[in-house]
């Protein structure tokens, strides 16, 4: 068992100069940099076009052992109206070379649109459609919603007949759901001040690194909202990742590695 923290992504101007990458270091030098000191990266680019396994290649290559990238579905999966029918999406999407990753590969996350309903036939087969595994690889799946009707057990159960994770995503407008439904949690945090050179102050900070150690050990968190008959089961824990997204993205590195000292690492 695992738990890291992370940023999305890694080439933001505003991490440079000294906020976080030391002044003069090189743009090209700016990943290994990040991946020195933080567990895990999000890439967003995914979620707009496909990526050259050469890119993929490179990445795994810059990075140290141990580390992980998360990607995100692309928007021609998600956005779609009939989620059940993006078989050949998926497809590409997976064959765009990510197996060039190898062991730093991390969860797929399949962000849907905050006004998507829950629809239990289309999700169960839309479920149905992700791979399990691709070139050698085992593939681990994790699906953000957001409207308040996936806050059912219906959801949850179908979540965990499948594998897939639950992100538990900060943000307005996404229904916050805490039940642990695969052998790995997803935590995007998005309430970040940039009047706190830490992002979350340290309150906020215990709170995010209890949620990480409950889910770490395998029971809902106390206290978080959460919905499936097995909600409070122990037995089942496992890695856990957590990200600090938007809100003051200026402060994301600064609060993944507070994040990760709560934790007793990264």
């Amino acid at each position: 068992m695992t738990i890291r923290t992370g940023i999305g992504g890694w080439t933001y101007p505003e991490w440079r100069g000294g906020a976080f990458y030391p002044e003069g270091l090189r743009q090209a030098d700016e990943l290994a940099y990040a991946a020195e000191r933080l567990g895990a990266i999000e890439v967003n680019g995914t979620f707009y076009r496909l990526q050259k396994p050469e890119s993929f290649a490179k990445w795994r290559d810059e990075t140290p052992d141990g580390f992980v990238f998360a990607l995100k579905g692309s928007r021609f999966v998600t956005n779609r109206k009939d989620l059940s029918q993006a078989g050949e999406s998926i497809g590409k999407f997976v064959g765009q070379g990510i197996g060039e990753l190898g062991d730093k590969l991390g969860p797929l996350l399949w962000q849907l649109a905050k006004t998507k309903r829950f629809d239990a036939d289309e999700i169960r087969a839309f479920l149905a459609l992700l791979p399990r595994e691709h070139a050698g690889l085992r593939l681990r799946h994790a699906i953000e919603v957001g409207h308040e009707s996936f806050a059912c057990a219906e959801f949850v159960d179908l979540a965990r007949e499948a594998g897939a994770a639950i992100v538990w995503s900060e943000d307005e407008g996404r229904a916050e759901i805490a039940d642990r439904t695969a052998d790995f949690a997803y935590l995007r945090c998005q309430k970040m001040r940039s009047k706190c050179t830490t992002g979350y102050d340290g309150d906020g900070l215990d709170r995010i690194a209890r949620l990480c150690r409950a889910w770490a050990d395998g029971h809902a968190p106390q206290g978080a909202p959460h919905f499936g008959d097995r909600a409070d089961s122990r037995g089942e824990g496992g890695d856990v990742f957590a990200f600090m997204i938007n809100g003051a993205k200026e402060r994301a590195p600064a609060a993944a590695m507070a994040l990760a000292e709560k934790l007793g690492g990264s």
